[in-house]
């Protein structure tokens, strides 16, 4: 075509991209048999990638993968470009989604642009050599990352822009075709805030997909429904991905928009904080988290520790850099606090509720190591107290009132008038007519105190009358070098039934070893 039909051309390239996202850009004539115009192309091209920001080489692996085959001499080779991180030979990553059978995988050398090179960095065109994976395995769609960083999604909460050119407004519901790298997958559009959405608005939504897919935080993503619209084909909305692995969040809800709006507008600690939020009391370990926030190692942590001065997050494992909400947090150890209180009420004679009991009091999600640092915290404070295995509030004296310190003066009574023949546990509530729960928290708190000795399940002897047997048996051990059960028993003065369960509690407490039939003086009891 001649000179003459330049600016016709022109204005029908207008008319087209009117509405779009090239309305307004710059049109360059470029002639494909003589070159002319290829130069200003170039340097068109070159002013636009000078404004677009790199991406980020420190940042999390993501390879969408759109092929795959085999090479005589190397194997299966995976390629993509890489949209985050980079990929250095001897890395370990997975394939994400996994296809069954599919496990973690070792690259053995990496090429961009065919030239070999030992790392590739995001931005660039790569192949990946991978052994021990069929090319057959591999399908476009899934993304290679680096193992148990980035999280295998059903849910995505997204920012939604349908466009203006869309003939009827986006309702709530709506099933739609997902396209996310190289990945296409069925997913229903969640609008939280309205039913529908009408063409040329944005808001935040939740996809829910029909098959499991590999995102990354900030991720651009287009929706395609199944008419097409003129100069459009059939694509009908886009957007970008807020977070990754998402729970699935409740309509109207302005808890959850007002998190999702952080996540779509907060800075990078704010985005950290609401990450965490939706952890929960689980928590994340700071590899995780860089998949979930697609920040740098580097800039993550030290978003974290800023986060962790001013209490917006805690961190309870050093070894795994493991963190939990701040506010996450708090609401546990009140949890904590309020259960032991309760337990008191419960309980008031027993000497405290156990740490094993006090950690089944939350989450079942909840880390040990978050427990421990949550009650040490509650230690220090001064709002709970540990003694051994029992936590109490500070305030809590076991079997302090009338009758609690009238039962303790009770057992410990038939205890000592018992002497080495006290009654069995399942007597004892007869004995001091109260009940069994009550009696075994009071024998517990005289053990803790001294004053009694627990020798078996079902036995427990006043202290004095067992230190005073051990002082005998010693003695008479050192003077005999042995003894036989016929002559412990004598020197108990009781049946088998009780002197059984003393010679093995001396026996636990490396008092005397059993030989044969008789017993001898361990080193640990002269």
């Amino acid at each position: 075509l001649g000179q003459d039909w330049l600016p016709l051309l022109e204005q029908d390239i207008r008319t087209a991209t009117q509405g779009t996202f090239l309305e307004g850009a710059p049109v360059v004539p470029v002639s494909s048999r003589s070159g002319e115009g290829l130069g200003a192309l170039v340097d068109a091209i070159g002013a636009l990638a000078r404004d677009v920001p790199e991406r980020p080489a420190d940042g999390p692996l993501f390879l969408p993968v759109d092929r795959a085959f085999s090479l005589k001499g190397f194997g299966t080779v995976a390629t993509g470009t890489i949209l985050s991180g980079a990929v250095t030979e001897e890395d370990a990553v997975v394939l994400s989604p996994p296809a069954q059978g599919q496990g973690p995988l070792r690259v053995r050398s990496v090429q961009v642009h065919g030239k070999a090179v030992p790392r590739a960095l995001a931005g660039q065109r790569t192949a990946v050599n991978l052994p021990g994976v069929e090319a057959q395995a591999i399908s476009r769609g899934q993304v290679l990352v680096h193992a148990g960083v980035v999280p295998v999604s059903q849910a995505l909460d997204v920012e939604l822009t349908l466009l203006a050119a869309a003939p009827k407004p986006l309702r709530h519901r709506a099933k739609l075709l997902l396209h996310l790298g190289t990945a296409q997958v069925p997913t229903s559009v969640s609008l939280l805030d309205r039913g529908e959405l009408a063409p040329g608005a944005t808001t935040l939504a939740q996809l829910r997909l029909g098959a499991p897919a590999a995102a990354l935080t900030g991720q651009r993503f287009i929706l395609r429904g199944f008419a097409v619209l003129e100069g459009r084909g059939k694509t009908v909305a886009g957007g970008r991905v807020l977070a990754v692995a998402a729970r699935r969040r409740k309509r109207g809800r302005p808890a959850e928009l007002a998190q999702l709006e952080v996540l779509a507008r907060g800075d990078a600690e704010a985005r950290i904080a609401a990450v965490l939020a939706i952890a929960g009391p689980a928590g994340l370990a700071s590899h995780a988290l860089v998949g979930r926030t697609a920040l740098a190692p580097r800039a993550l942590q030290a978003a974290l520790e800023r986060l962790g001065a001013r209490g917006g997050a805690l961190l309870f494992d050093r070894e795994h850099r493991a963190y939990v909400a701040g506010e996450v947090a708090r609401g546990l150890a009140a949890r904590l606090f309020d259960a032991v209180k309760a337990f008191h009420q419960a309980k008031p004679l027993a000497a405290g509720i156990s740490r094993e009991e006090l950690r089944g009091r939350l989450p079942s999600v909840t880390d040990p190591r978050l427990f421990a640092r949550l009650l040490t915290q509650l230690v220090e404070k001064g709002e709970l107290v540990t003694e051994g295995d029992h936590v109490r509030v500070p305030s809590h004296r076991a079997a302090s009132g009338a009758a609690g310190g009238a039962l303790k003066a009770e057992l410990e009574s038939v205890l000592a008038r018992g002497r080495l023949t006290p009654p069995w546990l399942s007597e004892l509530p007869e004995a001091v007519k109260a009940p069994l729960d009550q009696v075994a928290a009071v024998l517990k708190l005289l053990v803790a105190e001294g004053r009694a000795v627990r020798v078996s399940a079902e036995l427990y002897f006043d202290a004095a009358a067992v230190w005073g047997l051990r002082e005998r048996l010693v003695k008479q051990l050192q003077a005999k070098r042995a003894v036989t059960t016929q002559e412990f028993k004598e020197l108990v003065g009781a049946t088998r039934k009780h002197v059984i369960p003393l010679a093995e509690y001396f026996d636990r407490e490396k008092v005397t070893l059993r030989v044969g039939e008789k017993r001898v003086l361990r080193g640990e009891g002269k």
